[in-house]
């Protein structure tokens, strides 16, 4: 009996248990980004991703989408079974928290812990200073240019050759942003709710428990390479969406594709006009951009805001928002828009500034 007891004991108490350890070990890793990103990002991560995306690569459909399926019937199901009194509320409720403490665990452990690694711009030893405001009128003189420049049409057909040249990339610029190539496979996923996640205003998301990338079905052919690109970046190990941002704009300018190099500039363009809108001379720089870049703007704003539900996507802002900054992120869903900081620093750090040009 005391052996019965004590297995139950053990069963009952081992993912609080583990999801404390984890606790701990967060507040260990909060103080010691450097470690994070020598044993964790690029040690023990990278093997992980090599091992969870070999085995959903195998799978055609969202791994994690079913599992959320799975887990939300599952809930109705327990609450049914209390209402039928086949078995006790508490019984239920003990559960559910199992559970929850095991998920908690299980996320950090298998990719949650780079929301600790340094700043990119530590990763990556920049040292110029932050720009200015004519550094910024350049960089956004030179980003209206080459979207100019690069100007093609993309089609849902050229999605499979539009992931190899992504890939090619990366394994280009895997030294230059700090990231440790191959981190396993990135096999592209369509989300299973994709008109669901059009209402909620996502485009595409990464599903750390089995390491999966996604794109929302119905996302512009303009935007799949600039989306997967920042997705494939999260699978990098990289949580931050400033970051993902930089790191997808980098992959697509730097490709020899005109398709990736379009979708790359008319991405970062949009964040630049918005940070620009204060400046006196604001419709200047809109009268440099081209007539045809100008229809692709238009259009794809009145097509998202035609597939958004205002409400779900409020509540799924307000969600992002608690959860980046939970993990540390402070500027929670406008650290989207820091994307501009990270570019400009960019500029200044590397052979691209226009004034070098």
């Amino acid at each position: 009996m005391k052996i019965v007891n004590k297995r139950r004991r053990i069963l009952f108490l081992w993912p609080f248990v583990l999801a404390g350890l984890v606790f701990l070990s967060i507040q260990f890793a909060i103080r010691n980004s450097g470690f994070v990103e020598c044993y964790y990002s690029m040690g023990i991560y990278p093997a992980i991703a090599r091992v969870f995306s070999s085995i959903s690569k195998l799978i055609p459909f969202s791994l994690w989408d079913v599992f959320w399926v799975f887990i939300i019937l599952m809930i109705i199901l327990g609450l049914v079974l209390v209402i039928l009194k086949k078995i006790k509320f508490w019984f239920f409720g003990l559960r559910v928290l199992q559970t929850l403490a095991f998920l908690y665990s299980f996320f950090y452990m298998v990719w949650g812990y780079n929301y600790f690694r340094p700043a990119i711009d530590k990763r990556l030893g920049w040292k110029s200073p932050k720009a200015d405001e004519k550094e910024f009128k350049l960089v956004l003189d030179s980003i209206i240019k080459e979207t100019n420049y690069n100007y093609t049409t993309i089609s849902s057909a050229d999605y499979p050759q539009i992931d190899s040249l992504i890939e090619e990339s990366y394994k280009k610029q895997r030294q230059e942003l700090g990231i440790k190539y191959p981190n396993g496979t990135r096999r592209p996923k369509t989300m299973l709710f994709s008109s669901l996640y059009g209402k909620l205003g996502l485009s595409g998301y990464f599903g750390p428990f089995f390491n999966e990338v996604h794109v929302n079905h119905d996302l512009l052919p303009m935007d799949y390479p600039f989306v997967l690109a920042h997705e494939k970046a999260h699978q990098f190990g990289i949580t931050s969406e400033a970051e993902a941002n930089f790191v997808a704009f980098v992959i697509c300018i730097k490709s020899e594709d005109q398709r990736l190099r379009y979708s790359g500039y008319q991405s970062l363009l949009q964040y630049f006009l918005g940070n620009a809108s204060h400046l006196k001379n604001y419709h200047e720089y809109l009268d440099k951009i081209d007539k045809k870049v100008i229809n692709d703007l238009k259009f794809r704003n009145k097509y998202y805001q035609g597939l958004e539900n205002k409400n779900l996507s409020d509540m799924q802002s307000a969600v992002d928002n608690v959860y980046l900054k939970a993990n540390r992120v402070d500027k929670g869903i406008k650290n989207y828009d820091q994307v501009v900081s990270l570019v400009l620093s960019w500029y200044n750090n590397s052979e691209q500034h226009p004034v070098k040009n």
